[in-house]
């Protein structure tokens, strides 16, 4: 194809803009190279400020009276990028930075929690944790060299709603787990879990879907339960 002169201006100046862009971005610096999955050392004064705001308020958190209900839930409010109406995390809990972690309405986690939430970790609605619960973002180069002259990387965590784990779950790097999920007590979760399904093990797998008739022997006890509270009242 033959452009006519004024064509070729047009396309020279297009790429000179191209490339001013290009030239005129500043360079990531850790904290951006951190949360974009890049190799990165954690000793950026960002992540030294985000890592001493997070201790004043995870201590804050842990060393409360055991009735300042109104007041750890400020902290958590705080503490966290967002947390949804209804949330409620048991102390002690423990995370990276705390401002990297984005959790939907009516959350609960018990004890012993610790999100390490180097890069994203993305919480839908009605998700309940059992006891230490670990989420994961970190990794670590596997070649020894590497790893021990201080680089490392992160990955996402994401989960949907309507999810339940079990105590001392684990989930690793860069895993996503679906809507309607239950993981099994103990497991170690490595690979994405699809929707609608009970999963468990180390690695964790999935062991079947959740079905139809699932939902409709839980609503009936549900309803049985509800029928039973409402006895109490007449």
């Amino acid at each position: 194809m033959v452009l006519s002169i004024h064509q070729s201006i047009d396309v020279r100046r297009r790429r000179s803009i191209i490339m001013a862009d290009t030239i005129s971005q500043p360079a990531k610096d850790e904290w951006e190279r951190m949360l974009s999955g890049e190799l990165y050392v954690a000793d950026s004064p960002q992540q030294q400020d985000a890592n001493m705001r997070k201790r004043r308020l995870v201590q804050a958190i842990n060393t409360s009276k055991y009735d300042a209900f109104k007041e750890r839930e400020e902290l958590f409010h705080e503490l966290f990028g967002s947390l949804g109406k209804g949330g409620f995390l048991e102390p002690p809990f423990n995370c990276d930075y705390g401002c990297n972690t984005y959790i939907g309405d009516n959350f609960y986690a018990n004890m012993d929690c610790i999100f390490l939430d180097v890069a994203k970790i993305t919480i839908g609605d009605r998700v309940f944790f059992g006891p230490r619960v670990g989420l994961y973002t970190p990794y670590h180069p596997i070649d020894a060299a590497v790893g021990s002259s201080g680089p490392e990387g992160a990955r996402p965590i994401t989960i949907g709603s309507d999810v339940w784990f079990g105590g001392n779950v684990v989930v690793g790097p860069g895993v996503t787990i679906g809507d309607d999920v239950v993981i099994g007590a103990g497991s170690v979760v490595v690979k994405d879990i699809p929707s609608h399904s009970v999963a468990v093990g180390n690695p964790c797998h999935v062991i079947r879907r959740i079905t139809d008739a699932d939902r409709e022997y839980w609503e009936g006890k549900a309803a049985e339960y509800r029928a039973w509270k409402d006895s109490l009242k007449s």
